[in-house]
């Protein structure tokens, strides 16, 4: 007895699979739904494609899309910004001054990593510092950093 799946039978099963990611939301089984659809899609083109050669392009297929997720774009979206956590968290935090305070206004620091979800501040500090300074942060007033020059 010889199995012939069709390219609607991928085509469900690949969408039973996505589907599946609602009740079980690891971002995993996603990846293997969507070469379920890449062999529809091979199975559409050309239906004479023997089984086991459809259950290796089923798992090369969901193979690749699962390792461009997980080495390729999840990376890319991870929230470097310190947006959402508590004050507290960002003292400590260092920054480069790129406008010297005067005595008319304040100074701007720079943080490489985005501190509350901005990447300048102004700030405030006791100490005399010029533009290039290296300050940390103390504490936030308001919209304005007070840092201190170490």
């Amino acid at each position: 007895m010889e199995v012939t799946l069709l390219y609607w039978h991928w085509l469900v099963f690949g969408m039973l699979l996505m589907a599946a990611e609602m009740f079980i939301p690891s971002f995993t089984i996603f990846w293997f739904g969507l070469g379920a659809m890449v062999v529809a899609g091979l199975l559409g083109v050309n239906p004479e494609i023997a089984l086991s050669w459809q259950l290796f392009c089923w798992a090369v297929g969901s193979s690749v899309f699962a390792l461009l997720w997980f080495k390729l774009l999840r990376p890319k979206m991870t929230d470097r910004t310190k947006a959402g956590i508590a004050r507290e968290a960002i003292a400590g935090e260092s920054g480069q001054v790129i406008k010297a305070p005067t005595e008319h206004s304040r100074g701007i620091v720079r943080f490489t990593t985005p501190v509350l979800g901005d990447d300048e501040w102004e700030f405030i500090c006791n100490a005399e510092v010029i533009m290039g300074d290296r300050v940390f942060i103390k504490e936030l007033s308001g919209n304005t950093l007070l840092v201190e020059k170490r």
